[in-house]
């Protein structure tokens, strides 16, 4: 490439600007991709607002063509995904192949390392999984997060007896609920918006519209108490409202993460013996699978795509609330 220099967006104290950056430098094991369309995350809008005291490039949903990868040629031309955490290589959870939890990892657009709302991005060959010819760079978009629904699954033994509730209507708890039905049918969505539980019952989710404290003591009253509770709201005071929709001795799933500070009634988890369980990033081979096979179609979820030069009107329409929200790169 003679061109030694690319456009990206820079995050810093609650401003974003397009700039030029030079193309980043590979490291040992690590491949150039050039991108092909980027997802807009909940995670994106939050680090715009201060998480983790970002500042650099976001942006960490992604399909990209692999354009250089020394010491993996055979990669180069292919159209690719790229798990979002960078490990170490040298500890235990690494050795292990766990790089998810490695404790001095770096995770692409978020800490760290620079994301792909760039026309380039570097990252390790190892993180990489190929995207089959039959998906979409637009399908491709949703393999991190669906990796991220779908791991909760992993986590958990879901029957189909089980009561389970999925607490948020926004792009990840739609995303959640439409992947976890295939292990329990009857699972039920429960937000605050009628438009996108409209759009989930129409992809055959049962749904509940609620609005407040009160209508969730209704819920816990009405229903019955649930075995499982996954949280996806985005709102960390949501936490001790789900605790209430538990039976003694059932799981909440944690999946919002938020730079706000979060208080959790200890004494409903203590005297019902509670299990608290976060869950974050997933497999990135079983989301490629579900797309695949097509257990799961996404295309109702896109709520929007733009050319990336438009990228401050992507990430405005992001903010008030989209679904999912894809920038597009211009390819050579």
């Amino acid at each position: 490439m003679c061109d030694e220099y690319m456009k990206a967006i820079h995050f810093e104290n609650k401003s974003l600007a397009l700039v030029e950056r030079p193309l980043p430098v590979l490291g040992a094991g690590e491949a150039l991709l050039r991108v092909r369309a980027a997802g807009i995350c909940t995670t994106d809008i939050e680090l715009y607002q201060g998480y983790y005291g970002f500042a650099g490039i976001p942006g960490h949903e992604f399909v990209a063509v692999v354009e250089q990868a020394p010491t993996r040629p055979e990669f180069e031309g292919a159209r690719v995904v790229c798990d979002i955490n960078i490990g170490c290589g040298a500890c235990d959870w690494c050795k292990r192949g766990d790089r998810r939890h490695c404790p001095f990892r770096k995770v692409l657009g978020i800490k760290g390392w620079d994301g792909a709302f760039a026309e380039f991005v570097a990252a390790p060959v190892q993180n990489l999984y190929l995207v089959p010819d039959g998906l979409s760079d637009r399908q491709a978009v949703f393999v991190e997060p669906l990796a991220a629904a779908l791991e909760i699954g992993q986590q958990v033994h879901i029957t189909n007896d089980m009561r389970v509730l999925v607490l948020g209507d926004g792009k990840l708890g739609i995303l959640i609920a439409l992947a976890l039905r295939n292990l329990n049918p009857r699972l039920m969505l429960v937000g605050k918006h009628r438009d996108k539980l409209d759009l989930a019952r129409l992809l055959g989710v049962h749904t509940l519209l609620v609005d407040g404290a009160e209508d969730f003591a209704e819920l816990a009253a009405d229903r019955g108490a649930f075995d499982l509770v996954i949280e996806a709201t985005g709102r960390p005071e949501t936490v001790n409202q789900a605790l209430g929709l538990l039976r003694p001795e059932g799981t909440l799933v944690l999946k919002t993460t938020s730079h706000a500070a979060t208080q959790i009634d200890m004494a409903t988890v203590v005297v019902n013996e509670l299990k608290l369980l976060g869950s974050r990033c997933g497999d990135f081979d079983l989301a490629l699978n579900y797309l695949k096979s097509g257990w799961i179609r996404l295309d109702a979820l896109l709520e929007a795509a733009y050319p990336f030069a438009q990228f401050e009107e992507a990430f405005a329409h992001a903010r008030r609330g989209a679904l999912k929200i894809v920038v597009e790169m211009e390819q050579p």
